[in-house]
């Protein structure tokens, strides 16, 4: 089974942002952050625990810096709620699963 989650790059944001169907929780991140790797696994069980509510989408930082500076990303990991092609929430930094989820759905 392919995993649910949408890599982004550069090149594919604005259209993927732009074209979602329901709100898109974008991971940005990279391989060296530690932080990162904990949460890894509770946005792979939103994308299937949540898919009916919102998608997820990962952007490598390293790899994509053009996008994370538009979107100020200054640490990591950082998670943009887009509803509508906007921003809708920010959250910076790990979280467990219960205060993540209570955050994104308040702003759904």
């Amino acid at each position: 089974m392919t995993s649910p989650i949408t890599i982004l790059t550069d090149a594919t944001f604005d259209e993927v942002i732009g074209s979602a169907d329901k709100p898109i929780l974008v991971d940005f991140w990279a391989e060296w952050c530690g932080p990162c790797k904990m949460i890894a696994p509770i946005l792979e069980e939103f994308s299937v625990e949540q898919s009916d509510k919102f998608t997820i989408g990962k952007l490598d930082v390293d790899a994509n810096v053009a996008t994370a500076t538009r979107y100020s990303v200054m640490s990591i990991p950082t998670l943009l709620l887009f509803k509508d092609g906007q921003v809708a929430a920010r959250l910076v930094g790990a979280k467990p699963k219960g205060a993540l989820l209570q955050e994104i759905t308040r702003n759904l």
